[in-house]
């Protein structure tokens, strides 16, 4: 949900849709000020209605993990997750009232640490219940990578609202295997020489670059940012590669006794 809502949030922006509702906030501008008027105002509207569902969900998901005690870094994540989410909140209603650039660039910075958040909790559950997948996860970021490369902003394709929303789509899905990997390989490592950590040193740096090119991708604009953008890609991808290559040569099975380091 938190990723759908973010994908919303970018088409919504790229159509022209984030100062409708009369630039009115938490109002829109149709029946009573609570419903929309025109379809502008309904994406929106409706990405509002989303994102409240999301707080909703982050929050009594939250409270759940505590109420059951399931491991200490998914309550954690999910904690930083809740306690962050009211900065969106705020900085939601900035970009209707205010709709700047630093505001909306703090605005998805903040979701995407709430998604980093959410994403740790999910990967941190999955460790806890002992099904990892960390071959999975990579070989989903090798398919990402270089749908990012061909859909990079004004590289290649027309980058409009729709080729925005499937980057973003791309992006973060592409972001979250990284994160998982980078989790799940610190999770079953011995030493740090070892396969999973050779596996963490490649993975880590490169969900980095990728969320990094994702916050930077909608401020994309002129030749020199084009190209800095592209060339992030390129290393993106080249990590992601390495990453491939890694888990191909084999992975040690855990040794026994091996822990999550968030239980």
């Amino acid at each position: 949900m938190t990723g759908v809502l973010m994908v919303l949030g970018v088409y919504t922006a790229a159509a022209g849709a984030g100062l409708t509702c009369a630039g009115r906030w938490p109002f829109c501008d149709g029946f009573l000020g609570l419903f929309p008027a025109n379809w502008g105002s309904f994406l929106e509207w409706f990405h509002r209605l989303v994102a409240m569902l999301t707080g909703f969900l982050i929050l009594g998901t939250t409270v759940q993990a505590w109420r059951e005690g399931v491991a200490k870094g998914v309550r954690y994540a999910l904690v930083v997750a809740t306690v962050v989410l009211p900065f969106q909140i705020v900085l939601g209603a900035l970009t209707v009232t205010e709709y700047e650039w630093v505001i909306l660039t703090a605005h998805y910075v903040v979701a995407t640490s709430i998604f980093t958040a959410v994403v740790a909790a999910a990967a941190w559950g999955l460790v806890d219940r002992g099904i990892p997948r960390i071959a999975d996860a990579v070989r989903l970021a090798l398919v990402g990578a270089p749908v990012m490369l061909v859909l990079a902003p004004h590289a290649f394709v027309s980058f409009g609202p729709t080729t925005q929303a499937v980057y973003y789509v791309v992006g973060l899905t592409t972001y979250a295997a990284l994160v998982a990997v980078t989790l799940w390989a610190n999770a079953a490592h011995g030493l740090r020489a070892d396969a999973y950590g050779r596996l963490r040193f490649v993975t880590a740096p490169a969900s980095v670059v990728v969320v990094a090119l994702l916050i930077a991708g909608r401020q994309v604009y002129g030749p020199v940012l084009e190209l800095a953008h592209l060339g992030g890609t390129v290393l993106a991808l080249v990590l992601v590669v390495g990453a491939a290559v890694l888990v191909r040569g084999g992975l040690p099975v855990p040794q026994a006794g091996a822990t999550n380091d968030a239980d």
